[in-house]
């Protein structure tokens, strides 16, 4: 009966204490207040030039390998689609086109992924964790040896990961942040080998017939670029038990 005496006033301590919220909790980081320090105004402005509102924002991120982009899109939870807002180069990036099928291969991995993690502490400044290996590598890679820790990030040096530079790391980081803050649970970026328009895409079928396993990947990246290109929302992808995908 004493515990329970003790404890009971506890559950009335501070009861109109609310709990931090995730943009609160990431600003305790020193890189971060300096990515808000740098980048919080462009963002505003560029937010206010699309009639974007930070408590609707949600984004979806597509990078293409051979041109070194990574594309920002962005809609309100209540619009129907996604508009492009910014590119930010890559400056660095290691491997060919094709998928990361193994550790070492210093592949950037390619096909549909999400951001797993925001790290503040990164080596390279700021980075963000893409959940690689998904469900697609693990069964089509070496198993055992997939690899793992895949990142955008800071800096300009890459050994499987797409490096853009501190200052576009740290834009790209404060858009991040405010989409989770204002409730967006996943954001989903889709890599590919590059614009998979119908005539890129018909020479990386000719220049890499012998790929099969690339070639697998790409028909079904390619019906993602297409239905993108034409409804702009990002198509609904499932995760088949060949490692191939159903795009809808």
């Amino acid at each position: 009966m004493k515990f329970l005496i003790i404890l009971f006033p506890l559950l009335f301590l501070n009861p109109g204490m609310n709990s931090p919220s995730f943009r609160e909790e990431q600003m305790a980081f020193t890189r971060v207040r300096e990515a808000y320090a740098c980048k919080e105004k462009i963002v505003i402005k560029t937010l206010a030039e699309h009639s974007l509102s930070l408590d609707s924002l949600r984004i979806y991120l597509r990078a293409f390998k051979t041109e070194k982009k990574i594309e920002l899109w962005a809609k309100n939870i209540s619009d129907s689609v996604f508009e492009l807002v910014r590119e930010f180069p890559i400056c660095d990036m290691s491997g060919d086109v094709g998928p990361k099928r193994r550790y070492r291969d210093l592949q950037v991995p390619e096909g549909f992924y999400h951001i797993s993690d925001l790290n503040p502490f990164s080596k390279y400044y700021l980075s963000m964790r893409i959940n690689y290996p998904n469900a697609s590598d693990s069964i089509r890679g070496v198993k055992g040896h997939l690899g793992n820790y895949i990142f955008i990030h800071g800096e300009c040096v890459s050994s499987g990961c797409m490096a853009i530079t501190n200052d576009r790391i740290k834009e790209l980081f404060v858009w991040s942040i405010e989409a989770y803050n204002s409730g967006q649970e996943q954001i989903e970026i889709t890599i590919y080998p590059a614009r998979l328009t119908d005539p890129i895409y018909s020479v990386l079928r000719t220049r890499y017939s012998r790929y099969k396993d690339d070639l697998s990947l790409w028909t079904d990246l390619k019906k993602s670029y297409d239905l993108f290109e034409k409804n702009k929302v990002p198509p609904t992808v499932k995760f088949l038990r060949d490692g191939t995908h159903q795009v809808n």
